[in-house]
C-alpha cells in the first residue's frame, strides 16, 4: 500500500503539470502593462496574502496534529476525554478569520468602485474610442474618429486611455486583454464600455473569453502598442493601402467562421450602432431573438452608444419607451 502511494503522489502531481499547462495566457494578469491590470493585480496578490494567513496556519497544524496523535506503541500522550472546550483556542480561531474576513471585504469594495469600467482613467490625453463588435469566430474592431477598421488587431498609442465600446452581433462573447486589464462581456442590444491603457510598448495577446461555438479557440487578437508617432503613421498606411469595408463585405463578414487579420481604410457609417439597434423594434422595444423576450433596450456608461446616424438619439429613445409604456397602459 504504502509502495503504491508513494508512485501515486508524482503521478498526481505530473497530471496537474500537464492540466495547468493549457491554462499558460491566465497567468499573463501578473504581468501587467497598464494601470488597470496593476491594480488588478494588487488586488490579487492582497486576497493571496490575507487568504494563506488562513490557509497555510491551517495546513501546517493539520498535518502537525495527524503527526502528533499518531497511534503508536508507547504512546504517552496525555488523555483527556472530558476536555470538550477552550475559551483561548475558541477566540483565536473564530476571531482572526473574522478580522481577515472584514479587511478582505474592505479592500475589495474600494477596488471594485476604483476599476469600474466604465469610468475613464485619469490622463492629460484624449481616450481614444475603439468599437469592438463580436462575431462569430473573429473581432471587428472600428475606429469612429480614424475612419478605419480591422479585425483581430487593435493599434493603439500607448500611455493614452482607450475608450472600448464593446457589444455582440449575435452570440454572447467576453472581451479580455490580460495584461491591459480584466474582462467585459459583449452583448447583442447593448453597448458596453471599458478603459484601458497601455503603459509599455509591445504586443498584447487578446481573446474572446466566453465560449461561443465551434471556433470559439480561434476568436484571438493581437493588441500593439506603439509610440503616438507610429501610431498616427499606421493609420495614414491603412486609409491609403486597405479597401473599405462595404454593407456587403460586412454581411459576409458576420458568416460564421474563423478570419486572419484584415485592415479597412474605412466602413459604413454608424455600424456599430447599427449592430447594437439590429433587434430593436418599434417604439424602442427589442424584437425577439435567440429566446429573447421584448424589452426596452439597454445601454451602459450613462448615455450609451450614439445613435444620430440612425435618426435616433438617446432622448428619443427615453420618449419611444415612454410611449410604449403609455400604449400598454
Amino acid at each position: 500500500m504504502r509502495k503504491s502511494i508513494r508512485y501515486l503522489v508524482p503521478l498526481m502531481l505530473m497530471l496537474m503539470a500537464v492540466m495547468l499547462s493549457g491554462c499558460g495566457d491566465q497567468y499573463l494578469v501578473l504581468d501587467p502593462k497598464g494601470p488597470v491590470g496593476e491594480s488588478q493585480k494588487d488586488l490579487i496578490w492582497i486576497t493571496v496574502w490575507l487568504c494563506a494567513i488562513i490557509l497555510v496556519p491551517v495546513l501546517i497544524l493539520t498535518a502537525y496534529i495527524v503527526w502528533r496523535y499518531r497511534d503508536k506503541k508507547g504512546n504517552k500522550a496525555e488523555y483527556q476525554p472530558n476536555w470538550e472546550h477552550s475559551t483561548k483556542l475558541e477566540t483565536i480561531w473564530w476571531a482572526i478569520p473574522i478580522i481577515i474576513i472584514a479587511i478582505l471585504a474592505t479592500v475589495t469594495i474600494k477596488y471594485t468602485y476604483d476599476l469600474e469600467p466604465s469610468k475613464p482613467l485619469e490622463s492629460a490625453k484624449e481616450p481614444i474610442t475603439i468599437e469592438a463588435t463580436s462575431l462569430d469566430w473573429k473581432w471587428l474592431f472600428t475606429y469612429p474618429d480614424e475612419g478605419i477598421s480591422t479585425v483581430n488587431y487593435v493599434q493603439i498609442p500607448e500611455d493614452t486611455p482607450i475608450r472600448f465600446r464593446v457589444t455582440a452581433d449575435q452570440a454572447m462573447n467576453s472581451f479580455w486583454i490580460p495584461q491591459l486589464g480584466g474582462q467585459i462581456y459583449a452583448m447583442s442590444g447593448m453597448a458596453m464600455t471599458l478603459y484601458l491603457q497601455a503603459d509599455e510598448l509591445g504586443t498584447y495577446f487578446g481573446s474572446g473569453a466566453n465560449f461561443t461555438g465551434e471556433q470559439f479557440a480561434k476568436m484571438t487578437f493581437d493588441v500593439k502598442a506603439t509610440s503616438d508617432a507610429d501610431y498616427k503613421s499606421w493609420v495614414e498606411s491603412v486609409k491609403s493601402s486597405a479597401p473599405a469595408l462595404t454593407e456587403e463585405g460586412f454581411e459576409q463578414l458576420k458568416q460564421p467562421g474563423s478570419s486572419d487579420q484584415q485592415f479597412f481604410s474605412a466602413f459604413p457609417k454608424g455600424l456599430f450602432d447599427q449592430v447594437v439597434m439590429q433587434y430593436v423594434g418599434e417604439n424602442g422595444a427589442i424584437a425577439p431573438h435567440h429566446g429573447a423576450k421584448s424589452g426596452p433596450v439597454k445601454d451602459e456608461e450613462g448615455g450609451g452608444h450614439d445613435t444620430s446616424s440612425m435618426n435616433h438619439d438617446m432622448d428619443g429613445m427615453e420618449a419611444m419607451n415612454h410611449s410604449s409604456q403609455t400604449d400598454q397602459e
